[in-house]
């Protein structure tokens, strides 16, 4: 399995090193950053103590956060669209904008439709008996993981809109969304520390480690969702300011 994660997490390492070097225009090194850390979360989660802590729920929490939230929020910041866009050839460039401009990547990059898919894996998980299936199988635990971490990066990237798609919701639908997912979030840790599932250890300390855990990566989220907007509006007063003095 370590085989794999390495793999998982060295190939898009080489992939975006490779974009940036491609670029046409200097690309930000807190991008790159943001890239390294958040497949370094996914590898911490997947290999080490908290890979090898079998059935003890506070450490698959743990990597939960790390691969479903705290990894997903790192790799939106890394912006991995708009280096591929930039990186490529013009045509090629055009031929993936207009794939991002398609019907189905607009319904799967709405935030709704985002937060919904991301809340309700996490529901199917710790709702039926998969969460215990995987701790006897190490690719099912991989595949699960790959899962969390797409759905959490949509969700992500839905709510934040921070690549060039077709179409985007405006700030107040994407915070309803966040609302929502974070409502969603919650509501499944409450259930967990009320009647965990079968088979586990540290299972209250778990449940109370995905609450309080996913308010802080929340939180993160509604934060930087605030500086876009207010940075948008700055841009619109600068702008009007801007106008009235030529027009003076």
């Amino acid at each position: 399995m370590n085989q794999a994660v390495g793999t998982l997490v060295l190939v898009p390492v080489a992939l975006y090193l490779a974009g940036v070097a491609r670029t046409r225009s200097p690309w930000p090194p807190g991008r790159t950053a943001a890239w390294l850390a958040g497949l370094g979360c996914l590898a911490a989660a997947l290999t080490g103590p908290l890979a090898a802590a079998h059935g003890d729920l506070r450490a698959h929490m743990a990597a939960h956060l790390l691969v479903g939230m705290v990894a997903p929020v790192l790799l939106v910041l890394a912006r991995p669209t708009t280096l591929l866009l930039r990186a490529l050839p013009v045509r090629a460039a055009r031929q993936v904008s207009r794939v991002l401009r398609t019907a189905p990547v607009r319904v799967l990059t709405d935030p709704f439709v985002a937060t919904g898919l991301n809340a309700a894996g996490l529901w199917f998980l710790y709702g039926t008996g998969l969460l215990t299936a995987m701790v006897h199988a190490p690719g099912l635990h991989l595949l699960v993981s790959v899962h969390v971490l797409l759905t959490g990066w949509l969700a992500t990237a839905a709510v934040l809109a921070l690549e060039p798609i077709g179409h985007r919701r405006g700030v107040v639908a994407r915070a309803v969304a966040l609302a929502a997912g974070a409502a969603a979030h919650d509501v499944l840790a409450k259930a967990l520390y009320a009647a965990p599932p079968a088979g586990v250890t540290e299972a209250q300390a778990g449940a109370q480690l995905m609450y309080h855990g996913g308010t802080v990566v929340h939180v993160l989220v509604a934060a930087l969702l605030w500086r876009q907007w207010y940075r948008s509006r700055a841009t619109v007063r600068d702008a009007d300011r801007a106008a009235l003095t030529a027009a003076a």
